[in-house]
């Protein structure tokens, strides 16, 4: 399976990144992680690329980091799709305090817009 993973920078995004090692390292998944400007934390993409491939590093684990321009959302569908991926991740979906599930601009529009399957990681 291969999996494009969107990071942007928030706990929830590097939460999924562990994850998504873990899972693709029992499954044999190929992972590409797409780092972009989350607009929801103070990290920009330099930050965020060098995390993702300090993680990368300590597990050991080869994947492709590649960097979004434009719209983070409209971007994730258009890779995913045009390059045949299987799989989007992301992390998100925090709880309110009422107990319902808040999701950030970027998860709605990939889960509203994308004809790949969408996991959100929470």
């Amino acid at each position: 399976m291969h999996v494009l993973l969107g990071v942007g920078g928030s706990d929830l995004s590097y939460q999924a990144l562990d994850e998504t090692i873990e899972r693709a390292r029992e499954a044999g998944d190929e992972v590409t992680v797409a780092v972009f400007d989350g607009h929801e934390t103070d990290a920009g993409e330099d930050e965020v690329q060098e995390r993702v491939r300090e993680r990368l590093d300590e597990t050991g684990f080869e994947a492709e980091i590649r960097r979004l321009s434009g719209d983070p959302g409209s971007r994730l569908v258009d890779v995913a799709e045009s390059e045949g991926f299987d799989r989007i991740v992301l992390g998100s979906g925090e709880r309110s305090t009422l107990g319902k599930i808040q999701l950030g601009s970027i998860a709605e529009f990939v889960l509203l817009n994308a004809q790949t399957p969408v996991t959100l990681i929470r």
